[in-house]
């Protein structure tokens, strides 16, 4: 994440790292205010709660993320071709995550909501937000191959879902396990699931 200059950012993005790389019960006001090197004063100043602040920082990774889900999903790229950049480079992202820091994350909005969904509702409708609009991405996609008779998929919201699960596993995995073999195989499962043999679809 870019770093900011201001007080407010500096909370956000040292919770979004904390949380991402251990887990929202372990990381404390406290842990939060000196990774940022921000007084605790100026969080209450911000933020009412560390479930305040968490939700703050959801909206602002989604906002900074939401630009390259623009440019993968373009519609000037070929409806399958989308699909196959957006899983290669989870598995890219993911692999250089794992080189910087010796492990493999996962993604911080599984992690979070899978850990807090229960116990805390606005953290839940966030995370639900967030995660609901990156399937509509593939929703779009998938649309578009199936009016393209490129693939049947005329459930392509129900079919979107059961990509975006497999998604969710697979990264989950990879993070117990530490080991990027589940998302290697995520793209050739996916494509599978949609018929298709050829994991290098050529745009129609």
């Amino acid at each position: 994440m870019p770093k900011t200059s201001n007080a407010k950012g500096k909370l956000m993005e040292a919770a979004t790292d904390l949380i991402w790389s251990s887990s929202y019960g372990a990381t404390s006001v406290d842990s939060i205010c000196a990774r940022a090197g921000v007084r605790k004063g100026s969080f209450y100043y911000f933020y009412k709660s560390k479930s305040d602040l968490a939700v703050a920082a959801l909206e602002e990774d989604w906002q900074r993320k939401k630009p390259g889900y623009d440019a993968i999903f373009s519609p000037l790229v070929a409806p399958l071709d989308r699909i196959s950049n957006y899983l290669e480079g989870v598995h890219s992202y993911q692999s250089q995550i794992k080189k910087e820091r010796g492990w493999v994350l996962g993604c911080p909005m599984f992690t979070l909501g899978s850990e807090i969904s229960t116990r805390d509702p606005a953290i839940r409708k966030k995370v639900e937000e967030i995660l609901s609009n990156r399937v509509k991405y593939i929703e779009s996609a998938l649309r578009e191959a199936h009016t393209r008779h490129l693939i049947h998929a005329p459930d392509p919201a129900g079919k979107a879902r059961t990509i975006f699960a497999l998604l969710q596993g697979a990264l989950t995995q990879a993070r117990i396990q530490n080991n990027l073999e589940p998302i290697s195989e995520l793209k050739k499962s996916v494509f599978e699931m949609l018929g298709i043999k050829d994991l290098h679809p050529k745009a129609a």
